[in-house]
């Protein structure tokens, strides 16, 4: 009979390796040599084995501190060890791989039956008025709701679920696959651990029912485009008594006819008269609240210009601060003149100087230069 070999040579460790090491170390074997990566080849089944029962005794502190001081002398003549096969501890000395190699869980959870219904999503559209204040909507959904017969049990009024006959009530099921014996959702019951053999006629069976709900919303202050707000507990009703889902309302805001939105600001664009821009004015300009605040104008005024009006722009969600308003001022060039306003006009043209209009001025006398300047070149 040949002679063992060393279980830290088995695992490619060394003897200072600490438990992480040991276990990555097995990982990776344990993988490269399992049979069902190698099948028919009886080298690798027995390298296999070697693998498991080295780190059987070295993941253990006592076993390993009794190998380290008597060797493999340690575990013969009924010592505890695992030298031949497969410990007791062998689906939990695998159970950390089994998902790395077959995408699975080595947990022995019992099923539930009660799953989680599913999250609703809601498109909601608002006025920009609406964000401003705030309101309360009341909406209608279609969905899933607990089944009032059965009470969301799923099984006849008198009767109860009972326990899978296929997995015993515990959702999964073993299945032996080498020197593995793996687990899955059982086929029958699809996890829930029960089965019901006398169905609620009301829903068949589900638990659940679809019904029109109406919910009122709050929506606060100074929410944005695109806000999303959740309703916990509003959404579909989960399988056979399971929790449910919850309701999420996606916001919207509606095009304003004056404003245009900018976070917290206001903008909004004033025309106002070629007269009213070069005397000056005051001006009476809309609010978001529905009210008016006053702008003054300047003589002078040119068009594109922008006044703040301060505190007069939205709501800062859950703060009591708010955006500022911004006026552009838009000077209107006149249309459709008779024949007398367009000679007023002409005379008034005649009369101006560069003192009335500097920027047109200086922008024609610089084009003089430069047509002088490269006349003269």
């Amino acid at each position: 009979m040949s002679a063992k070999r060393c279980y830290y040579e088995t695992l490619e460790v060394e003897r200072t390796a600490d438990d992480p090491g040991l276990k990555s170390a097995f990982r990776k074997l344990a993988m490269k040599w399992h049979p069902d990566r190698n099948p028919g080849d009886q080298a690798c089944e027995v390298r296999f084995k070697e693998i498991n029962e080295a780190y059987e005794v070295l993941k253990d502190p006592q076993k390993r501190a009794a190998y380290d001081r008597f060797g493999h002398a340690a575990f013969e003549h009924g010592g505890n060890g695992a030298a031949h096969g497969f410990g007791a501890d062998f689906g939990s000395a695998f159970s950390d791989i089994f998902e790395g190699i077959f995408g699975m869980s080595g947990g022995r959870g019992r099923g539930s039956s009660r799953e989680r219904g599913a999250d609703l999503r809601y498109n909601m559209e608002i006025t920009l008025e609406e964000a401003f204040s705030g309101k309360t909507a009341q909406v209608s959904i279609p969905t899933s709701v607990t089944c009032e017969v059965c009470s969301g049990s799923g099984a006849r009024p008198g009767t109860k679920p009972k326990a899978c006959a296929m997995c015993g009530g515990a959702g999964r099921v073993r299945q032996s696959q080498g020197f593995f014996t793996l687990e899955r959702t059982c086929p029958s019951c699809q996890g829930r651990g029960q089965s019901i053999e006398d169905p609620c006629t009301s829903c068949v069976g589900s638990g659940r029912m679809t019904r029109e709900r109406s919910l009122s919303v709050n929506i606060p202050a100074g929410v944005e485009d695109g806000t999303r707000i959740r309703l916990a507990g509003e959404g579909e009703a989960g399988v056979r008594g399971g929790p449910p889902g919850d309701l999420y309302i996606f916001l919207s805001l509606t095009p304003h006819v004056f404003f245009q939105r900018d976070g917290a600001d206001l903008h909004c664009r004033v025309p106002v008269s070629m007269v009213t821009a070069a005397l000056g004015a005051e001006l009476e300009v809309p609010t978001i609240d529905k009210g008016k605040a006053r702008l003054k104008v300047p003589s002078g005024t040119q068009s594109g210009r922008r006044f703040r009006i301060a505190s007069k722009g939205m709501p800062v969600l859950r703060s009591r601060q708010a955006g500022d308003m911004y006026v552009q001022v838009v000077v209107e060039t006149p249309q459709n003149l008779t024949k007398k306003q367009k000679e007023l006009l002409a005379e008034f043209d005649r009369l101006s100087s560069g003192d009335t209009q500097p920027e047109a001025s200086g922008f024609f006398a610089r084009v003089k230069d430069f047509f002088g300047t490269k006349a003269a070149s």
